[in-house]
């Protein structure tokens, strides 16, 4: 048995290691964009307020994936799924190859969606989706602190991750200018007191919110970059955290089927019976997608049980409350996810 798994965050690495651990002999290949090991990326929003990114986000080199017996193809894409041969195309940094499989594991994640009229402004905002993105700000911030000076951020989006990525450049000395469509901030998460008690914690870290703001676009003024609603200001940078999106374009160009995400049975089994998906990527029967690391996890964990014969019947998602990582904030109602 040779199961080939796409994607190298908890989802994929939960999965390859619970399934090395249920049977030791079978055949894991991980195949993965990423080259620094495996890291937390929930823990990316926190990513400023920390001195080291391996100390405090990196979770696990690979080499101790392979040291289990995981083969790690890092640096790698795939480029193509071909169901009929059980195929996948993998470009990697060193050559192009076809790897067969018996069982394929969708684990690749999500990307940050960019709305349709952001997009061509590209170059001129930041991301925050990966530790990629993550190193990229770093450095930029660097920068600033190398010549005694401090960044001033604009962060586009109030929701989850906006809120967090704001509030922990702020708690870092920043000044940060967080602009949000909606009347309240993680409307889509919090009830309105805790909205308001989230907007007084960001207030008293020193971010500046502004709600109702319906943002145009972006232009380059000089070395600075400004954000164009009905009054244009300047900022030194601009990171855009509007949300994700599955990644499905594979699923979609090998013909399974796919709605918001890769549709799955409670089986977390595609439209192809020898492909899986888990995770940000795969869409449940009731349309819900689970992109919180533990129900990610309890997928991954059921489905090498499954596949490992030792699990039956069908996943049934976990209860489960995830929190806002912003300094100084505590929910005191239930999160609406």
């Amino acid at each position: 048995m040779h199961i080939v798994i796409i994607g190298s965050g908890v989802g994929g690495v939960s999965f390859a290691e619970k399934y090395r651990a249920l049977c030791p002999d079978a055949r894991l290949t991980l195949i993965t964009r990423e080259n620094d090991g495996y890291y937390s990326r929930p823990l990316l929003s926190r990513g400023f307020s920390t001195d080291t990114i391996e100390q405090s986000i990196i979770l696990k080199p690979f080499d101790k994936l392979r040291a289990q017996s995981i083969d790690i193809i890092s640096a790698a894409e795939v480029t193509a799924i071909n169901p009929a041969e059980r195929t996948v195309a993998v470009n990697g940094p060193d050559q192009q190859t076809l790897l067969s499989y018996d069982k394929l594991i969708l684990a690749q994640g999500s990307s940050a969606f960019i709305p349709p009229p952001f997009r061509p402004y590209d170059e001129l905002f930041f991301r925050l989706n990966n530790l990629v993105d993550l190193k990229k700000l770093r450095r930029f911030r660097q920068g600033f602190l190398d010549r005694n000076r401090r960044p001033a951020w604009a962060i586009i989006g109030g929701g989850l991750i906006g809120c967090e990525v704001a509030s922990d450049l702020a708690v870092s000395g920043d000044p940060v200018t967080l602009y949000h469509a909606s009347g309240r901030l993680m409307e889509r998460q919090l009830v309105t007191e805790d909205s308001v008690s989230l907007l007084n914690v960001l207030k008293g870290s020193g971010v500046k919110v502004l709600l109702h703001q319906a943002v145009q676009g972006f232009s380059r003024e000089g070395d600075k970059v400004s954000v164009n609603t009905d009054v244009s200001a300047a900022f030194d940078a601009v990171i855009v955290a509007t949300g994700f999106k599955p990644r499905t374009e594979l699923a979609e160009q090998a013909g399974l089927e796919t709605g918001r995400g890769i549709k799955v049975n409670q089986r977390l089994q595609t439209s192809d019976e020898h492909i899986y998906a888990l995770g940000d990527v795969a869409e449940l029967p009731n349309g819900k997608l689970y992109a919180f690391i533990l129900p990610i996890r309890n997928q991954a964990l059921w489905l090498a049980g499954f596949l490992a014969g030792q699990e039956s019947g069908d996943w049934q998602p976990p209860a489960f409350n995830p929190k806002a990582k912003v300094h100084g904030f505590e929910a005191t109602h239930p999160y609406l996810f």
